[in-house]
């Protein structure tokens, strides 16, 4: 029986796809190259980080961006394969735990969320890395289902969280009705317990509700989720709905989870006026830490410490993400954890550590 691991357990490394010019980043791309420069050099201060790049040159353009921002070059590594965009969570592969307790990579389809966007070179992405060895000699299964990481939430004990409409759905699955999907899910990921939210949704998310956006496992019986508490915000509705939801949830046991709010920042707008999916709720997880996106917002100290309390054992490191979210993405969405022994060689740990910020 396969199993899906939480974020919160082990990992081998964090994959991160670089933007370039052949980008939507390519009118700030300089800027950008500087965030993704600083979060590889602090996640590098814990575990591995597997920089994808376009190519050879792209690849000595980040090495040295990298190095500029005070990474320790040896949990630095490299792997090459174009790329339409930048969204690892979405195009990454997802590890589970199969056979004999061995790691294995699942490449699952991305379509560009629907066919939103264009996405031929970044649904090859993970075969290109496999093919180029980047996770040494783990398997890479392909699957032939449309299955972005930023849909997905997991216990680690094969519970499922997502919003229906982020996998049944017919510009990604034409076909497949919640029975089928299930079913393949089970199959592949292990999964025996499902949560299907029907609403939450934020302004902006061209996703169509992706969860890491919404809620998130922070232990197995407990989940933190965004609320909004002003009945004139757009989202009031949608969020209010969901929360109604989550508190009619069970777990496998049949019992209530509990349930955390996080605070909504206030609205971030791109220079047309446009609000921004900003959200707490897209932190990552790695090994020893917890990184949080911040928006240089009053909420910011509130989201902090709500999740500080949600993993005592962690240090809690804040990023700014009010360059990436100008994307419509934030930290999780630009990331993709790699499980045990996925990457060749063991996590880098720094007891030094601190809650330095990005």
């Amino acid at each position: 029986m396969r199993r899906l691991p939480a974020e919160w357990e082990p990992q081998s490394g964090v994959m991160l796809t670089w933007p370039h010019a052949e980008t939507d980043w390519a009118d700030q791309l300089h800027r950008i190259e500087r965030v993704y420069a600083q979060l590889a050099a602090l996640i590098g201060r814990l575990e591995p980080v597997l920089n994808v790049c376009r190519g050879p040159a792209h690849a000595e353009r980040v090495r040295a961006l990298i190095k500029g921002a005070g990474a320790n070059p040896s949990a630095q590594r490299f792997g090459i394969a174009p790329s339409n965009d930048t969204w690892a969570r979405d195009h990454g592969p997802i590890g589970v735990w199969g056979e004999h307790g061995r790691p294995l990579l699942l490449d699952f389809r991305f379509n560009g969320w629907g066919g939103k966007h264009p996405a031929d070179r970044d649904d090859r992405i993970s075969r290109t890395l496999s093919e180029g060895q980047a996770f040494g000699a783990t398997p890479l299964e392909a699957i032939d289902l449309v299955l972005e990481g930023g849909a997905i939430e997991t216990d680690g004990r094969g519970t499922l969280l997502a919003v229906t409409r982020t996998l049944v759905d017919p510009r990604r699955n034409p076909g497949w009705s919640t029975e089928a999907i299930e079913r393949a899910l089970a199959k592949h990921l292990g999964i025996r317990h499902y949560l299907w939210l029907e609403h939450g949704a934020l302004s902006g998310d061209d996703t169509d509700g992706h969860i890491d956006t919404l809620v998130r496992f922070c232990r197995p019986e407990t989940l933190c989720y965004v609320r909004c508490q002003d009945p004139m915000d757009a989202d009031f509705t949608e969020l209010r709905a969901m929360e109604q939801e989550l508190q009619a949830f069970r777990d496998p046991q049949g019992h209530p989870y509990r349930l955390i709010p996080l605070p909504t920042p206030s609205p971030a707008l791109d220079e047309n006026g446009a609000r921004l999916p900003a959200s707490y709720a897209n932190f990552l997880v790695i090994n020893g830490a917890v990184l949080v996106p911040t928006y240089d917002d009053r909420a910011d100290d509130a989201a902090l410490a709500t999740l500080g309390g949600l993993f005592p054992d962690r240090a809690i490191l804040p990023v700014d993400c009010r360059r990436l979210i100008r994307q419509g993405g934030s930290l999780h969405c630009m990331s993709m954890q790699l499980m045990q022994d996925a990457l060749p060689r063991a996590p880098i740990r720094d007891p030094h550590v601190s809650a330095s910020a990005v």
